[in-house]
């Protein structure tokens, strides 16, 4: 097949390429050339997605069989190059979210959760929201029909190249060794799936020219975030890494040392009502259709692995945006705040 891929250099567009090169497909990529190299192989064809006018040169004289949008972010980005595809392709992929159902984190969604009411015409360079994915769906099934459009809604996409910075970071903190402060419960289960297995479950339904939507993650009590700690600790930690576990209220406790949920602890998910349902995603769709999702120490391993490659990631800022509203909140408590609650808790 001739595969478009609208991002298709950093992570998970990334494994896409990846595995349709693997596949032998022919794959066309689409991006600024900032974010990483586009893989050998692929057709890069360089511009801007906000951009009519290179979504136009992009499109003029190519046709594809499927596209898949990993890199839309804005509704005005979705529904740009939904009516401009439209005719030159079959099928549109969109991966969207979880974060895209009103519902989630604080209750168990599946696809027949509401979304959020954000509209398909949302005017472009809206803040950054969890909302937006919503609308980015509703654009693309406007402009390019419910019967040739896929929406996967992704839930935590962990694995090689990952540019969130969640389970680099955790490998990278049992390799500094000590004590490391182990938050919550450890028998809370977790969903996170692998960015590889994502992108072949993606491409078999692409491949078989299916529509419709499927909540896209590993199954629910799959993995305890215990079991999480001690695969990365066990993976990548120093002779002397220990894990000190610290309930969720000494950690919530008002104060200058209270931790951030979910980034300060990377994917510390404390026992809080408005984060019942965060692990609990109901994916029975998509196992029916043939999602299968590789061990988590197989992907702590390779990502490592990459790490080690890599090379160390940059200095921890806790606090994230250095300015920049719409910048990545980056990953990872401060070395000293961890030491004080050590010593205070631990």
């Amino acid at each position: 097949m001739k595969i478009l891929l609208l991002g298709g250099s950093s992570f998970l567009g990334r494994a896409y390429a990846a595995e349709a090169l693997a596949r032998g497909h022919r794959v066309t990529t689409f991006n600024r050339g900032r974010s990483a190299a586009d893989l050998p192989g692929v057709e890069a064809v360089r511009g801007e997605r906000d951009s009519g006018d290179d979504l136009a040169r992009l499109a003029e004289g190519r046709r594809w069989d499927a596209v898949v949008d990993t890199s839309a972010q804005q509704p005005a980005q979705a529904a740009l190059s939904a009516r401009l595809l439209r005719g030159r392709a079959d099928h549109y992929t969109l991966v969207s979210s979880v974060h895209a159902f009103a519902d989630w984190p604080a209750r168990v969604i599946d696809e027949d959760s509401a979304p959020h009411p954000c509209p398909a015409g949302t005017p472009p360079g809206r803040p950054p929201g969890n909302t937006l994915k919503a609308g980015c769906e509703r654009a693309v099934l406007a402009g390019f029909g419910a019967e040739r459009t896929l929406v996967l809604n992704s839930g935590l996409l962990v694995g090689p190249h990952e540019n969130g910075g969640r389970l680099p970071w955790w490998l990278e903190r049992m390799a500094r060794g000590g004590r490391v402060l182990a938050p919550g419960n450890p028998r809370r289960t977790m969903q996170v799936i692998d960015v590889r297995d994502f992108a072949a479950f993606g491409l078999d339904l692409l491949t078989a020219g299916t529509a419709g939507r499927f909540v896209t993650t590993a199954p629910p009590g799959r993995l305890r975030f215990g079991e999480w700690l001690e695969t990365c600790r066990t993976v990548a930690g120093a002779a002397d890494t220990e894990l000190v576990w610290v309930g969720d209220g000494p950690l919530l406790a008002e104060g200058p040392d209270r931790v951030d949920p979910w980034s300060e602890l990377p994917l510390w998910a404390p026992d809080l009502p408005e984060l019942a349902g965060v692990w609990l995603a109901d994916t029975t769709r998509a196992q029916a259709a043939g999602l299968r999702c590789r061990p988590f120490t197989e992907t702590a391993r390779d990502t490592w692995e990459w790490l080690r490659t890599r090379g160390p990631a940059e200095d921890t800022d806790a606090a994230g945006r250095k300015g920049r509203p719409d910048a990545p909140v980056r990953q990872g408590i401060e070395p000293a705040k961890e030491q004080r609650l050590l010593a205070a808790f631990g």
